[in-house]
């Protein structure tokens, strides 16, 4: 009977009532402070920042940190637009690892380390910065330090036009490698609703891709255009959706979820906020959600105008969207239910959100992210875009 009331009393220690239990498993993870990295002091000489300093990746290789960025004189597209790559082994002094430009804007840096390889992909666009023009994707491998290939094309199969595919998402699960890219990006602001399609990929050499699902690279057609995945433990696939050009669905994102048995087949659930720049990914049975969050009552992209036709409503989401501040958030995805719901607020303002992660510990994530100034005013999204913006490092830590 002493080991029989020892543990009741320990167990009464540790939870002392439903309410304290309930309080421990709902504890929210907490952020170290943010260090700004890009532009700083640690960056090797070869590396010129310019105001704008925003899309990145980061990934573990051989024991070392890359990190890839874009540096520009602002958000929009420039012909000046530049991308850098850098590594470092303790986060204090970077070395400079190789330099893309190519007269023409540059963005969406893709880092993927798998089988002892380590390849960049990344989009071009046009010059115009009132515009946005895909003009292709390219890769470039590393051979060793301040060592890499030349850009090279990849993927687009002829029956498409290759100008319109945008890689966004790579990652590797289960020693697989995946990639997330779309197509039709042309036609995200033309506001006509043509159809976008998200592609599903893998590879088996890094350089040729071919669809997950045999015979179906396209797992979703309609609005959707940044997609990210993660799988449960039962195979299942869960997705988030940026929605921005809109469809029968509506505008904002959708929350989607595949059986094992069908993975080709997406079924999708709407939500009237739009979580840009989606990064999801897992830690224990939870899936979580890295995403722009709109400062407004409710948050919603999708103002549900529908007396006006779908041309007015996507002109007017946008510009409401586009005069609201903006911060980048962790959310909490919910399968079952296909919703998602608020966690906290990264440290971020103005023009923001555009995540890189790498798992540290069975608690513990490193986390990039680009800001406009944290010490800077709480500007909107518009002015955000057309100022300085800084590239931050944090540690996620959950209970």
């Amino acid at each position: 009977m002493k080991n029989k009331f020892s543990n009741i009393a320990l167990a009464l220690l540790i939870c002392s009532g439903a309410t304290a239990c309930r309080g421990a498993a709902n504890a929210k993870p907490t952020l170290s402070a943010a260090v700004k990295v890009v532009p700083s002091s640690t960056l090797p000489a070869k590396v010129v920042c310019q105001q704008a300093n925003n899309n990145l990746d980061i990934v573990k290789h051989n024991g070392r940190l890359f990190l890839a960025f874009r540096t520009a004189p602002s958000h929009f597209a420039s012909e000046q637009a530049t991308l850098y790559v850098m590594s470092t082994v303790d986060e204090l002094t970077w070395d400079f690892e190789t330099k893309i430009t190519m007269d023409t804007d540059l963005r969406e840096p893709r880092l993927l380390s798998w089988n002892g390889m380590l390849f960049l992909y990344f989009a071009i666009l046009g010059k115009d910065a009132k515009k946005f023009e895909p003009q292709g994707m390219k890769y470039i491998k590393y051979n060793g330090p301040v060592n890499w290939t030349e850009p090279e094309s990849f993927y687009p199969p002829e029956s498409f036009n290759p100008k319109g595919f945008i890689p966004w998402r790579t990652k590797v699960i289960n020693n697989f490698p995946y990639m997330i890219a779309y197509v039709g990006g042309e036609s995200i602001y033309q506001n006509d609703q043509q159809s976008l399609q998200i592609h599903w990929l893998t590879t088996g050499n890094g350089i040729t891709w071919n669809a997950v699902v045999p015979d179906q690279a396209a797992v979703q057609e309609g609005g959707g255009s940044e997609t990210d995945f993660v799988f449960q433990d039962d195979g299942s696939l869960v997705a988030v959706i940026r929605n921005e050009a809109g469809d029968e669905m509506g505008w904002g994102s959708k929350i989607c979820r595949a059986e094992p048995g069908s993975l080709g087949t997406w079924k999708c659930a709407a939500d009237p906020r739009k979580y840009d720049s989606p990064l999801l990914f897992r830690h224990g049975q939870g899936i979580y959600l890295i995403g722009r969050r709109n400062l407004t009552d409710n948050g919603y992209y999708d103002l549900g105008r529908r007396n006006l036709s779908p041309e007015e409503q996507s002109i007017q989401y946008e510009f409401d969207y586009w005069v609201h501040p903006k911060r980048c958030s962790l959310w909490r995805v919910w399968p079952d239910t296909l919703t998602v719901s608020f966690v906290l607020d990264l440290p971020s303002r103005g023009d923001t959100c555009y995540a890189g992660l790498v798992q540290l510990s069975d608690r513990d994530y490193l986390l990039y992210n680009y800001s406009s100034p944290l010490d800077g005013p709480d500007v909107n999204w518009q002015t955000g875009q057309w100022g300085p913006t800084n590239i931050y490092r944090l540690i996620l830590s959950f209970p």
